[in-house]
C-alpha cells in the first residue's frame, strides 16, 4: 500500500495561521506517525501566535490529537500500526534525569517536556510525530470515544494536575481562579481528591454553570464582588486550604496568594506571560513577610503513556465526564476558522473540536 506523502496543516503565520501542505512525517527509531482523527485547540495555541513564545514562523501548531499508528519507529515496541491512542501535550524521554527525577515535564530542562510546536512540529495536521513513542502513547479503550480521549491528553490532565499539586486533603477548602477548560478541570480534580468545598470565579454564565456541574459549591463572578472577601465570607477570615490560578494573570496570582491561609498551598496552572512579563506579584504581607509558611507551586500538562492511561479510566469507568466543556465542532478544513473563533473569543467559544 503506497504511503501518502503531504498533507495538510495548521501553520503559524505573521499574527494569523493557515492552513498549508506539508510532507508527512517519518519517524525517527524511536518515533511514531500518527495519523490524526481528532483534535482540540486552547489558549496556550493562541498565547503561542501573540508571541508569548518564540518560534519560527511556519511551525505547526498544536499539541491534543489523537489518532490511529500509521507508522512506527524500529526500536518502538509494544504497539502495532493502526491502534487508536493518543498523546499528552507533554511528550517527555523518559530517560533524563529530570524523568528519572519525577520531573518529565521539565524532560532536558526547564518545561522542555513540551515538544509540540514549542520544539517540534505541532499536532494540527492530518498526520503528527510522537517522540520517544514507547513512553508516550497510550491505547485508547473501546469505552471511550476520541472527544472524551482529547481532554485527557492536555486540559483534563493539567488541572487534576493542579488538584494534586494542591496538597488537597478530604474535606479541605480550595478556590480555583477562573473557569476555562483547565480551571473546569482542576474543579473535577478537587471534587475527585476528596476537597470538602470548591469555590470558583467565572465571568460567564456558561462558565458558572458548568462549575457548579462539576463540582463547585459557590461561583463568584469577579465583575460584580471582591472575589477574596466573598471567598473570606464563606470559609472564614483565615482563607482556604488551597487555591489554584487558573488564568494565567498577576491579578489572579496575587489574588490566590492573598486567599490561601497560612501554611497553605497555592498552585500556578496559567500560562503566564501572555499578558504581561513583569515579575509575578507575591503581596508580602499575605506571604506572612515570606514566614507564613505557604508553599507556591507550578504545575505543567503531565506526560507518559501511563499517566493518559489512568486519565482514560477514570472517563471510561463513568467517574468524569469532561465532554460538556466542548462548545463547538469543525471539520479540519475548517481549522483555521476555528482558530480565529478561539483567538477572538467569539461565540462563547471553549474548547472547539476539529474532526478530520
Amino acid at each position: 500500500m503506497s504511503q501518502p506523502e503531504s498533507m495538510t496543516a495548521l501553520v503559524l503565520g505573521h499574527n494569523d495561521v493557515s492552513l498549508e501542505r506539508r510532507p508527512v512525517p517519518v519517524p525517527g527509531p524511536n518515533d511514531a506517525v500518527i495519523r490524526t482523527s481528532a483534535s482540540m485547540m486552547c489558549m496556550s495555541d493562541v498565547h503561542t501566535l501573540s508571541g508569548a513564545m518564540a518560534l519560527p514562523l511556519g511551525r505547526i501548531l498544536g499539541h491534543e490529537s489523537v489518532g490511529r499508528v500509521h507508522r512506527l519507529g524500529e526500536a518502538v515496541t509494544g504497539f502495532r500500526e493502526g491502534e487508536r491512542v493518543g498523546a499528552s501535550a507533554i511528550t517527555p524521554c523518559g530517560q533524563c534525569a529530570y524523568c528519572q527525577s519525577d520531573a518529565p515535564q521539565q524532560c532536558g530542562g526547564g518545561v522542555g517536556g513540551w515538544k509540540f510546536t514549542a520544539q517540534q512540529d505541532g499536532s494540527l495536521a492530518e498526520y503528527f510525530l510522537v517522540p520517544d513513542a514507547r513512553y508516550n502513547l497510550a491505547r485508547i479503550p473501546d469505552t471511550i470515544t476520541d472527544e472524551q480521549a482529547l481532554y485527557a491528553t492536555d486540559s483534563l490532565n493539567t488541572g487534576i494536575a493542579a488538584a494534586e499539586q494542591a496538597a488537597i486533603r478530604p474535606g479541605g477548602t480550595v478556590a480555583v481562579f477562573a473557569q476555562g477548560a483547565v480551571g473546569l478541570s482542576a474543579t473535577i480534580g478537587a471534587r475527585l481528591l476528596g476537597a470538602g468545598l470548591v469555590l470558583t470565579t467565572a465571568t460567564r454564565n456558561e462558565r458558572a454553570r458548568l462549575s457548579r456541574l462539576f463540582g463547585a459549591d459557590h461561583v463568584i463572578n469577579p465583575y460584580e464582588e471582591d472575589a477574596v472577601n466573598s471567598i473570606r465570607d464563606v470559609v472564614g477570615e483565615d482563607g482556604v486550604d488551597s487555591a489554584v490560578e487558573a488564568l494565567g494573570t498577576h491579578e489572579t496570582f496575587e489574588q490566590c496568594v492573598r486567599v490561601t491561609k497560612a501554611s497553605g498551598t497555592v498552585v500556578n496552572a496559567g500560562y503566564q506571560g501572555w499578558k504581561s512579563t513583569a515579575p509575578l506579584p507575591v503581596p508580602i504581607v499575605a506571604f506572612g513577610f515570606g514566614l507564613g509558611g505557604k508553599s507556591i507551586r507550578s504545575v505543567l500538562c503531565p506526560g507518559g503513556g501511563e499517566r493518559l492511561t489512568r486519565l482514560f479510566r477514570l472517563i471510561g469507568n463513568g467517574r468524569i465526564d469532561p465532554t460538556p466543556m466542548t462548545s463547538h465542532r469543525f471539520r479540519f478544513s475548517e481549522a483555521d476558522r476555528a482558530f480565529r473563533t478561539l483567538a477572538n473569543r467569539e461565540d462563547g467559544i471553549l474548547k472547539p473540536l476539529i474532526t478530520y
